[in-house]
Formats: C-alpha cells, structure tokens, sequence
C-alpha cells in the first residue's frame, strides 16, 4: 500500500477505511467488524471514525475491529464543535478513548467549526492533550480556505504545531477545494497539510451510474466506484477514506490502488466534471 507523510513524518496508507453509518444497528455490528479486520489485513490500516457517528456506536465497531491488533492501526476520530471547548474536550476524548479501547488516539479533530468555543481555546486544549499523551496529534475537518488561514495564524501566535490534516468533502462530483483550499495546503504553504477526503466516491449511487465513469471502468475491467477512487488517489499528499461495511465492497477499494487512469481517461472526466474556475463555499455532509 502506498503511503503519505504526515507533518511529523509518520507515514500512513493512501486508502483508509470510513465508518460514517456504522454502529447504527447491532444486527450489523457483526459484518461491520468483520470488514474493517479485512480491510487492515489488505493494508487499509488507518480507520477514521468520530464520537457523532452511530452516537458513539462507530468508534465501539472500531474498538472490537481492533481488538488484539492495536499497534497494527491508525486510529482517526472527531469530536463535536460543542464539545471543544476548554473543559469539555477532555471528556470527550476520554469517552472516544473508552469505547475505543485504547490508550491514545492517533490523531483527533475538530468536526467541524463553530464560532463558540473560540477556535484558539480548541487548539490549546488539543496540544494540552498531545502533552499529557492523550493523543498524539490532532487536525481539523470542513474547514475552508479562509478557516485554515486563521488557524495557521493561531499556531504561530500559540507556538504550537499545525495541524496534521482537514478532513474535506472529495469527489468527482465535488471539486471545490481545488480551487484554493488545495494548493494552500498541499503547494503553497511551508507546511504541507495532507487532505483527507471523506465520501471520495460520492454520496448515493448517482455518481457511479454516470456514463463516461462506466465507459472507462469497462477500459479498466473495474468498477465506477474503483475508478471514482482512483481518480481521488491521484492527487499527491492525499488519503481517501471510503466506508465499506461489507467484504467484497472493501476488497473493491484495495484494488482500486492498482488502477492507473490514463491522461485520456482524466481529459473525459475533467469534461464531464468540470475543476472550478472559482471559489466556491466548501461543500458538506
């Protein structure tokens, strides 16, 4: 499996597993785990979850997926804007922590962002966990051009880290960050910040009913869904994190790191789905 370097060096896999949806319903639990456990023998070894998923219910899969098998994994999950502030968060991260079953987490985020708590108590209060062993990094998600611009400033006047990642919405069918976000993080800034890229082969199934991504999974004797993944994995400096709750389902995405699109296969997708010629709002789910 192919990997990316994070700020501090460690290196982590291109294609991580999402949990979005899990720990919904016990009669699933079962099939969950069992493909998340696949996922990691495949290499998928970082798994992305988050406290609001399942109401918890995700990061508890993801403890007994992981169960025997700790220091195997990478472990990223998130916590609410209304639990980030100065005295909530560690709670919060000590409730992720238990129904984890782990000691630390790998990396934490922000969810997404709200105007309270203020943004520079979230970040003291992140690195106040870092030192105390807590977690071993931490990072954002949903945040806009504008937003990791301010919090870069933050970390300078603070003299902490950056962060080690935000966590966007990216896909054919959403295109946004391309326009500034990414070459802020990943081109233009002394600090690379990986994008990781949630639902990276849409939301639904009207992506991968799409006529020109089935004209070129037919080229490739693959999936839409493996070609939506592979064109997400182009891009350098990025982890892509699609959700799969069943084994075939995640033995599809482990392949779709041995498809090369070739320059005539991204020239019809860039037709057929424009890169912004504009900024636009950063899109979520």
């Amino acid at each position: 499996m192919k990997t990316v370097a994070l700020p501090d060096g460690e290196r982590v896999p291109v294609l991580g597993q999402g949990t979005w949806r899990m720990g919904e319903k016990k009669r699933a639990h079962a099939d969950e785990v069992a493909a998340l456990r696949l996922g990691i023998d495949l290499g998928m070894t970082l798994i992305d979850t988050a406290e609001m998923y399942g109401d918890g219910g995700a990061e508890k899969v993801v403890g007994d997926a992981i169960e025997g098998q700790r220091d195997r994994v990478f472990i990223v999950t998130k916590v609410y804007p209304h639990n980030a502030s100065r005295s909530e968060l560690p709670k919060a991260c000590e409730r992720s922590l238990k129904r984890l079953r782990i000691d630390t987490i790998d990396l934490y985020l922000l969810h997404w962002r709200e105007r309270t708590p203020p943004l520079e108590a979230t970040v003291e209060t992140f690195e106040k966990l870092r030192s105390t062993g807590k977690i071993k990094r931490w990072g954002v998600s949903n945040f806009d051009a504008d937003d990791m611009k301010e919090l870069f400033d933050i970390c300078r006047r603070l003299r902490s880290i950056a962060p080690t990642t935000n966590q966007v919405l990216y896909n054919l069918e959403n295109r946004e960050i391309e326009f500034d976000l990414l070459p802020l993080l990943t081109r233009h800034s002394s600090h690379v910040t990986p994008i990781m890229a949630y639902s990276p082969v849409g939301h639904g199934r009207g992506l991968l009913e799409n006529a020109t991504l089935k004209k070129i999974a037919k080229c490739h004797d693959a999936t839409t869904a493996q070609i939506a993944l592979a064109w997400v994995l182009r891009q350098p400096n990025l982890i892509a994190i699609p959700k799969a709750s069943d084994k075939n389902h995640v033995r599809d995405n482990a392949r779709s790191t041995d498809i090369k699109l070739t320059k005539e296969d991204l020239a019809d997708l860039d037709r057929e789905f424009p890169p912004p010629k504009s900024q636009r709002p950063l899109p979520t789910l």
